[in-house]
This record gives C-alpha cells, sequence and structure tokens, in this order.
C-alpha cells in the first residue's frame, strides 16, 4: 500500500490503472481528465507538444480520493478538493519546481487552489471563466430546425475547420496551438466534428464530439462564425452532434458553457441538457 499523500504517475497507463475507478465513478464530473488521458493514451506523449505531461492521485488508507491532470499548454485540471487539500497539493507541485499557466475545477476547488498557489509561489491569480457543466436529460431538437442539415466533417474540411478551430480559440480568450489543423486532426480522423449546412451544401456552425470514455462523451468545441448568429444554427448542429455521441454509445452527453454568455446557457437548456455544477478557470501571472 502507498503511503497516504499526492503521488505522480510515470505515464497515462500507470495513472488510468491507479486512478481510473475514480475517474469513471463521476464519469460526468471528471470529463476533463477523463479525455485527455484517452488523448495521451491513443496518441502517446506527444498528443501535446513538446513539455511533458503531468498527473498525479491524493491516496488516503489505500483509496484515491482526488487527481489532477496537466497536459501542457493548459491549466492544470483538479477533481474537487477541500482547502487543505488544495494546499498540500500546492505545497507539492511548488515542491517539484512546477510552473503552473492556470488551474481549472469545480468553482470552490479553483479559487482553494488558486488562493493556495499564490501563498506556495507568490503568483497572482486572475479569474479567466466561470463556467457551468451540462448533463444531457431528453434531446429535444429545436424547433423549428434552420433549413439545413447535418453531416459530419470529413478529410475535406480541414481548411475549413482549421479556420474556425482558430477563430474559436481566439473567441474564449485562449492561446492557438503552433499548428490548429493539427490539434483539429485526431477529431478529423476520427469523425467526430459536425457541420451544420444550408440547403446549397455551405457549412454555417459546427460541433466537435470527444470519444466516448467511461461512458461519458462531450460536445466541445461549438462554434458559429459572428456574421451567421442568430439563426438556430448552434442549437441544430449542437443536437446534431448529441445524437451523434448517444449513437456511438455515450450514456451520459455534458457540455460546458460560458456564464458570462445567457444566450448559449439558455440554448442548451432548451435542447434538453440540465445544469450539473459550476466551474472556474484561474489564470497564473
Amino acid at each position: 500500500m502507498r503511503p497516504d499523500g499526492w503521488h505522480l504517475a510515470e505515464d497515462a497507463a500507470g495513472f488510468l490503472d491507479r486512478a481510473g475507478d475514480f475517474l469513471h465513478s463521476l464519469p460526468a464530473l471528471h470529463t476533463v481528465q477523463l479525455t485527455a488521458i484517452e488523448t495521451l493514451r491513443t496518441r502517446g506523449a506527444d498528443a501535446h507538444g513538446a513539455e511533458a505531461s503531468c498527473f498525479g492521485w491524493l491516496e488516503r488508507a489505500g483509496q484515491v480520493c482526488a487527481t489532477f491532470v496537466r497536459t501542457p499548454p493548459r491549466r492544470v485540471n483538479l477533481t474537487p478538493l477541500t482547502s487543505g487539500q488544495a494546499d498540500s497539493l500546492a505545497a507539492y507541485l511548488a515542491g517539484l519546481g512546477h510552473a503552473l499557466p492556470g488551474a481549472s475545477a469545480d468553482r470552490d476547488t479553483a479559487a482553494a487552489f488558486a488562493q493556495a498557489w499564490q501563498r506556495r509561489t507568490g503568483a497572482t491569480p486572475a479569474l479567466h471563466a466561470r463556467l457551468r457543466l451540462y448533463r444531457l436529460g431528453t434531446l429535444t431538437p429545436p424547433e423549428p430546425l434552420p433549413e439545413g442539415l447535418g453531416r459530419i466533417a470529413g478529410e475535406q474540411d480541414r481548411e475549413q475547420l482549421t479556420l474556425w478551430y482558430r477563430e474559436f480559440v481566439a473567441a474564449v480568450g485562449g492561446a492557438p496551438p503552433p499548428d490548429a489543423g493539427a490539434s483539429a486532426d485526431p477529431r478529423l480522423a476520427g469523425k467526430r466534428f459536425m457541420f451544420w449546412e444550408t440547403p446549397d451544401g455551405t457549412a454555417v456552425s459546427m460541433a466537435g464530439m470527444t470519444p466516448v470514455v467511461g461512458g461519458q462523451a462531450r460536445v466541445d468545441p461549438v462554434y458559429t462564425p459572428a456574421r451567421l448568429r442568430g439563426r438556430g444554427y448552434a442549437g441544430a448542429v449542437t443536437a446534431e452532434a448529441s445524437r451523434a455521441a448517444l449513437a456511438a454509445g455515450a450514456t451520459e452527453v455534458v457540455l460546458f458553457t460560458d456564464l458570462a454568455n445567457p444566450t448559449s446557457n439558455a440554448l442548451y437548456q432548451r435542447i434538453g441538457y440540465l445544469p450539473v455544477a459550476d466551474f472556474a478557470a484561474y489564470d497564473f501571472s
């Protein structure tokens, strides 16, 4: 039995071997970590760039009770922690010399870790976004649907996906990867992007779907160019992506929204998504 405390995994397989049951126990709440680890497992260590990924777990009396995952350049993602656990993790990572760009977790955990990280390192946290996690209840496609239909994106759509992916990342205040096309490739190859097309075949909105892991899949991202918004395309393509995730075997379909955007929060509830928990993301200067 390992001693109580935080432990680092040597690789994604080792992490899953020790913490997989814990993550699968609440797949909707753990969607980000499940998806990140699946990406590492299927694409290898280079899936998130040159900087090494980092993941570990908290052990108490032989049981895993919390985990963290960081796949650079993203923020460290945390499962729920008490304030004491957040402080112990901050001390552990700071002691190892980690420089974190930020943290994301449920609202209380994110705030507790941001404060602990500031105490341990002097870094100043700044709230980046307040998010809400939704889980699909009964899928209710919008009525009336806009003219057109949904289709799975293919190899011929690579240029369009790359352009819209860059626009999406810029719109949410993120830093685009060096090659946005490469970032889109895994989903493209797995046919996990959905377009909504007008009757003349013009793509007007897109929605991505993560792989089904632990019974859950996440709709991410959803993007409609600014000039095309307000016409029902986002609701239509999200409903199509949600249906595709269910058809792929997901028993839980989830998505995140920015709480600063009341339009998207209302939209997803209209098509059957129910709130689960509030999250927050912090940047560390």
